[in-house]
């Protein structure tokens, strides 16, 4: 397998991993809100899964990149790479954030049970988002060979 597909896969495994913990996480925090309005409930546990998502992201992303920039002289790569990354994962952020939000919201007001309204929302918007995050990050030249 090339080089540049590794890295893909390894951008989507740290995603994965860090959208599973998410999932789990705000599952039980619409639980524990399940008596708040909707439209609190669904701000609330959006706003924890976005925390717990990003803390975990960037741990796995930063040892990832420990590894592969420990020599020195590779600098302007990482900074190019950086900005590529936050690129891709903005695009991405911006559709995950809508469909979360809305399919939370509609699953709550015709009464699905919180943490299962959670889940179903977290995986049908985890499906768009890796989906759109992989092409962004094709399209930006995320692990382009320079």
């Amino acid at each position: 397998m090339k080089q540049i597909n590794k890295e893909y896969l390894k951008l989507n495994k740290n995603l994965l991993l860090s959208i599973v913990f998410s999932m789990v996480i705000s599952a039980i925090v619409a639980q524990l809100l399940a008596e708040q309005e909707t439209y609190l409930n669904s701000t609330f546990t959006i706003i924890t899964g976005y925390a717990v998502f990003f803390s975990t992201f960037g741990t796995l992303y930063y040892f990832g990149l420990r590894k592969k920039y420990a020599t020195l002289g590779k600098n302007k790569n990482l900074t190019r790479e950086l900005k590529r990354l936050i690129a891709s994962l903005g695009i991405g952020e911006i559709f995950y954030l809508a469909i979360r939000w809305s399919t939370l919201y509609h699953f709550l007001n015709i009464g699905i049970e919180p943490y299962l309204a959670s889940l179903t929302s977290e995986a049908i918007s985890l499906a768009s988002y890796m989906l759109i995050v992989t092409i962004s990050a094709k399209l930006t030249g995320l692990y382009k060979e320079s």
